[in-house]
């Protein structure tokens, strides 16, 4: 039996920066047991700051509770959006050409986080998208600015709401055997590796039993 791992997410999201390397540790450790994927969580204003002077705040105390030696950088920030669709609208268009990886995603969140690029403009983040894929950057920004994308994005973002979460990363485990485990807001490593393992050994058991015994006697 396999586990799924489903990673929320914003890419302009801080948290989520913070969390990518534990995200590429999982996925080295359990690729071969585990099906990882990731889905946009769009943060609306609820979860932005108003002023850059704000977001800066916010940085130094993300920076200083993961002991980075950089600052992140705010010169993306634009006051007043409600949302930033172009990078994670970018990322998801990027699936409709086979990338369903980690690069896209990552490259523009370094680009705006670490280089201050204002990848919250369409042509802008349409650009560092299809650097990394390899891509030509106009189909990738036609899909990327289409009706179908931005719909899978909201309905994934639906989907993080009805988990009565608020925090992005969100991480959510599941297995075949109807277990579910939840990570709102977690960064560190030690507590998802704990879960994947114990919930791997679960549905192990559960497989051996069936061996043995079969699915369950009719009523």
């Amino acid at each position: 039996m396999r586990l799924t791992a489903t990673y929320y997410l914003d890419v302009i999201s801080s948290w989520c920066f913070w969390a990518e390397p534990t995200w590429a540790e999982l996925r080295a450790r359990y690729s071969d047991r585990v099906e990882f994927q990731w889905k946009i969580a769009l943060l609306d204003k609820t979860g932005l700051p108003t002023s850059r002077e704000q977001e800066e705040w916010f940085y130094r105390r993300s920076g200083t509770i993961m002991r980075s030696p950089f600052m992140l950088s705010s010169e993306w920030f634009q006051p007043g959006w409600p949302e930033y669709l172009a990078p994670n609208c970018v990322a998801e268009a990027a699936k409709d050409f086979g990338i369903t990886d980690d690069r896209v995603r990552l490259a523009l969140a370094h680009a705006g986080l670490r280089e201050g690029k204002k990848f919250g403009e369409w042509k802008v983040a349409a650009e560092i998208g299809a650097r990394a894929a390899n891509i030509d950057v106009e189909k990738l920004l036609g899909s990327a600015r289409s009706a179908a994308v931005e719909a899978r994005v909201r309905a994934a973002t639906a989907a993080f709401h009805s988990l009565q979460v608020t925090q992005r990363p969100t991480f959510v485990f599941d297995t075949e055997i109807g277990d579910r485990a939840v990570f709102s807001g977690v960064v560190r490593l030690k507590p998802l590796v704990a879960t994947i393992e114990s919930m791997l050994d679960d549905a192990a058991a559960y497989a051996a039993h069936k061996a043995h015994f079969g699915d369950p006697p009719a009523r």
